[in-house]
């Protein structure tokens, strides 16, 4: 998609801005959520103007409701946008669903039946943004709970047909895949072997609340074994990719996010070995 490595990075939360603008730690780049800083001023954007001095930025979002049947809003767009310049993002995306109908936003990521009329609006919608953005919009898998009976493919068939007929990118959430699969009983290997790899240009890696007969994703702790697993085996079929450790409840020190980072690290630096 000519869109760059940026190496290891984690998401920009305000309970470690002190820390990063005072201390300026070791770290590739950051993420924001882009509804975070649009519409606001003050602290927020004082802290992330001198974060995008220093790192690379980029911006995702939870508000887009791409999958939506409302029409799209081509106000948010220009925040986007205005965002996005300012901050130089590097790029910016949101998630392959729908957060609100009727003019009401649910601040939440809604599931969509995997459907040839689903796929359609997807792709004419993906198509228009990106066009008004005048960039391409980078999609992630959401964590799912519940299946449609209409459904007539998998997930990750969708995914990668979206992908590919409206010509965008892909944010892989290796801990999504994890999640989905072991609430539907699905293969997480064959999951990723069905993504397209050339579309892929970052990863997410997160920690979940596993309630035995369910996963949550929660992003509250540490990765487990078997995200890392996935994220290994992904990452050995198409090379390095973008990667960022998301934690956003019960937010530890930041020198807890970098150890996690590292444990990532090694993934890569393996991978440029056997490239040597």
């Amino acid at each position: 998609m000519g869109l760059p490595d940026l190496g290891l990075g984690v998401g920009l939360r305000t309970q470690h801005f002190r820390h990063i603008t005072t201390k300026w730690p070791a770290m590739d780049w950051f993420e924001i959520l882009s509804e975070n800083f649009i519409d606001t001023g003050g602290r927020p954007m004082y802290f992330l103007d001198q974060v995008a001095e220093r790192y690379p930025i980029v911006m995702h979002g939870v508000s887009l409701s791409v999958g939506s049947t409302d029409p799209i809003d081509f106000g948010f767009l220009d925040k986007l946008k205005a965002l996005a310049k300012r901050v130089r993002a590097k790029w910016l995306g949101d998630h392959v669903c729908w957060t609100g109908v009727a003019g009401l936003n649910g601040h939440d990521l809604y599931p969509l039946p995997y459907t040839e009329e689903s796929l359609r609006h997807m792709v004419s919608r993906v198509r228009t943004i990106q066009d008004y953005l005048e960039r391409p919009l980078v999609l992630e898998n959401p964590s799912t709970y519940l299946t449609f009976g209409v459904s007539s493919m998998p997930e990750e068939e969708f995914i990668a047909r979206l992908a590919e007929e409206a010509d965008c990118a892909l944010l892989l959430d290796v801990n999504n895949v994890y999640v989905t699969c072991r609430n539907h009983d699905l293969d997480p290997v064959a999951y990723l072997a069905a993504i397209p790899a050339d579309r892929v240009v970052q990863i997410h890696l997160a920690g979940h609340t596993d309630n035995g007969t369910h996963c949550i994703d929660t992003h509250d702790g540490r990765v487990v074994d078997a995200v890392w697993e996935l994220y290994a085996r992904f990452t050995a079929r198409v090379g390095a990719r973008a990667t960022l450790l998301e934690w956003d409840a019960d937010i530890p020190k930041f020198s807890v996010l970098q150890q996690e980072v590292r444990k990532a690290a090694r993934f890569r630096n393996g991978l440029r070995k056997a490239a040597a």
